[in-house]
């Protein structure tokens, strides 16, 4: 009896002792923080009143923060100050007061890079290429971009009078433009190609892309279409709760679409499609690359795993994190990674992106991009719904590598000539597409730039410091031509235009189209990429190893 006594005593004791001794660690964390936060103000406290030069104390605490956000060696996770937030706010969400215009600065002034198609500063006759004079009474060559950008935005409704010069007009231009509610495009167009073959290039994750690629398919639906093209390349993701979205279109109702899981259990959730398949007859090629990030690779992955698309292109970048925005006083913003994400299958595609060097295995691409090896070797295996080998870590892998038209070595070191120059070859190329399209009013889709036409252009190179040796020049004519072509299409006909201009060199499209045109469904789209990527014939049978085809 005494032992059973003693020993409840004893365990209560040491449970007393324990508690005493873990509260009192927990104070000394506690007055441990409190501490160094006022080591922090202490120091920021001496710099600001005795360092022999004057300081701004702002600055020391967003020096503060910044090393503390760095110091996590997280590139997603961010300090975002009030004035920077609305930019990030406009991207996301896609929508502002203002009069339409996309602008940069370039040579001193203040430019339209392009008007928004249909917007106010559009319909008044603002177009690309003409420079702020004035904005509301102010020289414009006395502002920066980001002030001219709070000038020019405002409630819908309200004026804004601008003064605008043109090359070849001698006198600034006036204009009276109304602001109105202006919609950023996730979808810039949507065309059909090739009779029954639609394409849908989906530029972000906004608040309204679900929408846009509902309405954008939906239209094609009722002219013919029969097949898609949903192009992801270039999209660097957005919104998590639209790469679902997007992703619920295309898939049967109750399929798992993604899987998010953090520290702390309100990031630990489950997302599936939550009503029936839109289009479950509508075969599907997805175009992926290196630049298609976070909510691309959400609806790469789902559509993969589930065999209802078929991805051709190049491995996408590796972003398999969840960041999300906490307000702070002052109206600044903390944007946090909180979690990571997995496909249905529960492939974690987070990879370690790295900048590839130019070298002998990484040439350009005719549009200027590095061009890379896809590689698959050493990466988890996973199965599809219908038995295909997937993978993950490090992006997610097309099931057909495609690789974009490349130049060849010498080509592309003369490229890395002209990228040497700095920023004065774009601007070289923005401004002559300006005068080209400007004296070329009856300019038709599908033009050619003439030899004469190159040697002009290569003559304007110094009027933008651009130092180039002919020798370069003329080895880099291709990209050159594919620059200059892409530009002028652009000012003159919008995306659509230099999409239709640009198409011829696309391999990855044109692959898409090859296989579409073989495909009835779904799944004999699938069936007809499973073909094209079987290992061929080798008479050495045990050490032959199938891998993704090269399209």
């Amino acid at each position: 009896m005494k032992r059973s006594v003693v020993a409840p005593i004893l365990v209560a004791v040491f449970s007393v002792a324990a508690g005493g001794w873990l509260l009192q660690q927990g104070v000394d964390r506690a007055e441990n923080v409190y501490v160094r936060v006022r080591v922090l103000q202490e120091v920021v406290d001496r710099i600001e009143s005795s360092y022999v030069d004057e300081v701004d104390a702002s600055r020391l605490y967003d020096s503060a923060i910044d090393g503390l956000i760095r110091d996590l060696d997280d590139p997603n996770s961010s300090f975002l100050p009030a004035a920077q937030f609305e930019d990030f706010r406009i991207r996301t969400e896609g929508e502002y007061g203002g009069v339409g215009l996309e602008v940069i600065q370039r040579d001193g002034y203040v430019t339209v890079v392009s008007p928004i198609p249909g917007g106010p500063g559009a319909r008044v006759g603002i177009r690309a290429g003409d420079r702020f004079y004035e904005i509301e009474g102010q020289r414009a060559d006395t502002i920066v971009t980001d002030r001219a950008v709070e000038l020019l935005r405002g409630r819908p409704g309200t004026e804004v009078e601008v003064k605008m010069l043109r090359p070849g007009v001698d006198q600034p231009i006036d204009f009276r433009v109304t602001r109105e509610v202006i919609r950023l495009k996730a979808v810039p167009f949507a065309t059909l190609l090739d009779d029954d073959i639609g394409y849908v290039p989906l530029s972000t994750f906004r608040e309204t892309s679900e929408e846009e690629v509902r309405e954008a398919v939906d239209s094609l639906v009722n002219e013919g279409m029969e097949r898609l093209i949903l192009d992801l390349r270039g999209n660097p993701g957005g919104l998590l709760d639209q790469g679902i979205a997007v992703s619920d279109l295309f898939l049967a109702e109750g399929q798992p679409i993604v899987e998010t899981r953090g520290r702390a259990t309100d990031q630990n959730e489950r997302f599936a499609a939550s009503r029936p398949d839109r289009y479950p007859d509508l075969p599907v090629v997805a175009l992926v690359d290196g630049t298609s990030a976070s909510a691309s690779e959400i609806v790469a992955g789902a559509l993969q795993d589930h065999d209802r698309a078929v991805l051709v292109g190049g491995t996408t970048f590796g972003k398999g994190s969840v960041q999300s925005l906490y307000r702070l006083t002052g109206g600044d913003v903390l944007r946090l990674t909180t979690a990571h994400w997995y496909t249905p299958v529960g492939r974690s595609i987070q990879g370690e992106p790295t900048m590839p060097d130019f070298t002998e295995d990484h040439t350009l691409s005719i549009s200027g991009q590095i061009v890379q090896p896809s590689e698959i070797e050493d990466r988890p295996e996973f199965e599809t719904d219908g038995g295909r080998t997937v993978y993950g870590g490090g992006g997610i892998t097309p099931d057909l590598f495609v690789l974009p038209e490349a130049l060849s070595l010498d080509e592309a070191r003369a490229v890395q000539a002209l990228f040497r120059t700095g920023g004065g070859f774009n601007l070289a190329v923005f401004a002559f597409a300006v005068d080209y399209v400007a004296d070329a009013p009856d300019l038709q889709e599908g033009f050619t730039l003439s030899d004469a036409d190159l040697e002009a252009f290569f003559a304007r190179l110094p009027e933008h410091d651009v130092e180039v040796a002919r020798t370069d020049f003329e080895a880099a004519e291709r990209y050159v031509r594919y620059s200059l072509e892409d530009e002028i299409a652009e000012q003159a006909w919008g995306e659509l235009g230099a999409f239709r201009q640009l198409r011829r060199h696309d391999r990855q499209h044109e692959r898409a189209l090859q296989l579409l045109a073989d495909a009835d469904t779904p799944a004999s789209l699938v069936q007809t990429v499973e073909t094209a990527t079987q290992p061929a014939p080798t008479p050495r049978p045990s050490s032959a190893q199938g891998t993704p085809g090269q399209g």
